[in-house]
């Protein structure tokens, strides 16, 4: 099989392995991802903000596949004491053996969270930083684990990595900031793959991006008042294809089942990434500074109080 023929056929019988995926809201890319992953078997836990959203999304999935395997997850990525009480509660799930860090939100007004992180940055790194190595001990006891963490084909218009104060007030351009945390989501997928291979531990870290979905805030007309070189990336992207949720949900898919290496980026295969069947893809250089990528995460262990792998 080559890499641009996968399809969700090749995911094979998930039957016995607990799948955890964040961000799961009906219609969005992580439900999509979880339809999938109970689809074939897998024990699917639907790690989101409210009991509503999670029900409404088990409801549907349910719908669609009677005899899935569905828990739940109470967790607000931009609060850390919630993702410290989610990773608690997590424990009762014994062995994970995929983590979907899908979760995400995008280009929103600036706002500071409970901790005093900008909320983009809180909400798409830092949370899901602390809630991976949280449940990095049950990935381990799976002795077959997967981190599969979201990025965007936007990490390309950051100009430097977010490695500062997280704390500190500077000047808020929020697609630029945007930008920055999809380049955190890279960064950090790289230094946890070799801390993970350094410590010799059964656990995989890839990377994956949607292209243009149809979840795309793009695609609901929300271009406005983004700065120049934001917009020339998002509509080279329109103009070549949209495609939609479901299919937006194949690179993480093919990133979470495939036999692939750990460091690998998965992305759509067709112009500009913005659509078609998933395939291996490259990042921006940035992305693979790998000071900017040690740097980045011991911001990281000192902003969310955990020290890991």
């Amino acid at each position: 099989m080559s890499e641009a023929a996968w399809t969700t056929d090749d995911m094979g019988d998930l039957t016995g392995r607990t799948a955890v995926v964040t961000g799961p809201t009906v219609g969005g890319l992580g439900f999509h991802t979880a339809l999938e992953l109970a689809r074939h078997g897998a024990r699917v836990v639907l790690a989101g903000r409210t009991t509503a959203k999670l029900d409404a999304a088990a409801e549907e999935i349910t719908a669609q596949v009677p005899h899935a395997a569905l828990d739940t997850l109470v967790v607000d990525l931009s609060d850390l004491s919630s993702v410290r009480a989610a990773g608690e509660a997590a424990g009762e799930l014994g062995p994970i053996h995929l983590l979907v860090n899908n979760a995400g939100i995008m280009a929103s007004p600036f706002r500071r969270t409970v901790d005093g992180l900008e909320s983009q940055m809180a909400t798409n790194h830092f949370g899901p930083f602390l809630l991976t190595g949280l449940l990095l001990d049950q990935l381990v006891a799976s002795g077959d684990g997967r981190v599969v963490t979201l990025s965007s084909q936007m990490h390309r218009l950051a100009r430097s990595a977010p490695l500062g104060d997280p704390r500190a007030r500077r000047r808020y351009s929020r697609w630029m900031v945007y930008g920055q945390t999809k380049l955190a989501n890279l960064l950090f997928t790289l230094e946890l793959d070799r801390r993970l291979r350094r410590a010799g531990l059964p656990v995989l870290a890839l990377a994956a991006h949607p292209g243009l979905a149809g979840t795309h805030l793009v695609v609901n007309g929300q271009m406005r008042g983004i700065e120049q070189r934001g917009a020339a990336i998002l509509d080279a992207a329109v103009k070549a294809v949209s495609q939609s949720a479901a299919a937006g949900a194949w690179p993480t898919l093919m990133a979470a089942t495939a036999d692939l290496p750990g460091g690998t980026y998965v992305g759509p295969g067709g112009p500009g990434q913005a659509s078609g069947r998933p395939r291996v893809v490259g990042t921006a250089p940035l992305a693979r500074d790998e000071m900017a990528q040690r740097r980045l995460w011991e911001t990281s262990e000192e902003t969310v109080g955990l020290t890991w792998p």
